[in-house]
């Protein structure tokens, strides 16, 4: 039998860390085939982005339609798209794909610099989050696309709402930035999973976001429910910021390939 195939849309990340770069570890580490679309090009290190170059259309078009009209694709992941005119080709190409899509709707790096183009967040809202199965913004991201802000773990309801009202099926908020246990909401409207963690004591959590919706991707490409997915996604993430290492000077990502004890982190298997 063939590996599930997962299609990333996303940007590179010249340190490793997130992206591109950390999408593929993790769909190698989870057991899928992992093929990228790169959207753009950024300079990133430990301890920020130096530069961004967006792709042209013309060239993320092609990419799309060269894996998807050969290889083909059981799940897609977007991350990093730039601008609206990059936001509203890639939200196209998925809508025309017979995947589930997992939307991670970057917004700034983890050193705060900014990878979404304030002119796209209408794109973002009327465009892309519509056609996907599971967005997975965080509370920055939720606060751009929404107004909603929180404070608390009671505002997690209301912020999930406001991402379902355009229209994706799934909204899973992560609560990561709120004190106490790292806890995120994933919900339908109907169905609600509270998904908690023990929150370790490691800076080094570079391209947790990016980690987290390509997990969520490869475990959907495996034939898991939103729900399933989801929950073996956040325990991935969760022994990968344990096992998060220092690279650079600034904040060092986590580790991708702890699970497999291939990691930097680990010298043996986990279990």
């Amino acid at each position: 039998m063939s590996l599930p195939r997962v299609l990333t849309v996303a940007g590179s990340d010249s340190g490793g860390g997130a992206g591109i770069q950390a999408d593929l570890k993790t769909m190698l580490a989870l057991g899928v085939h992992g093929m990228s679309v790169l959207t753009a090009v950024t300079a990133q290190n430990s301890v920020g982005v130096q530069g961004t170059w967006e792709l042209p259309v013309a060239a993320v078009r092609a990419q799309y339609r060269s894996v998807a009209d050969d290889i083909g694709v059981d799940a897609v992941k977007t991350g990093m798209l730039a601008s609206a005119e990059l936001v509203e080709t890639v939200a196209e190409l998925v809508a025309g794909t017979r995947a589930p899509v997992v939307v991670d709707p970057v917004g700034i790096s983890k050193h705060g610099d900014p990878l979404l183009a304030a002119s796209a967040l209408d794109s973002v809202r009327t465009r892309l989050l519509p056609v996907a199965t599971v967005a997975t913004p965080n509370l920055d991201e939720v606060a751009r696309l929404t107004g909603v802000r929180v404070a608390s773990e009671a505002d997690l309801r209301r912020a999930a709402a406001a991402v379902l009202s355009y229209g994706p099926a799934w909204a899973l908020v992560k609560g990561g930035h709120l004190p106490g246990e790292a806890v995120d909401l994933l919900t339908d409207g109907s169905e609600e999973y509270w998904l908690r963690a023990p929150r370790h004591d490691n800076r080094h959590t570079h391209g947790t976001g990016c980690t987290l919706a390509s997990a969520i991707a490869a475990r959907l490409a495996r034939g898991d429910s939103v729900p399933e997915a989801v929950a073996a996604a956040k325990e991935y993430v969760t022994g990968a910021i344990a096992a998060g290492f220092a690279l650079g000077a600034g904040i060092g990502p986590v580790d991708h390939g702890w699970a497999l004890g291939a990691g930097a982190g680990r010298d043996t298997p986990a279990g």
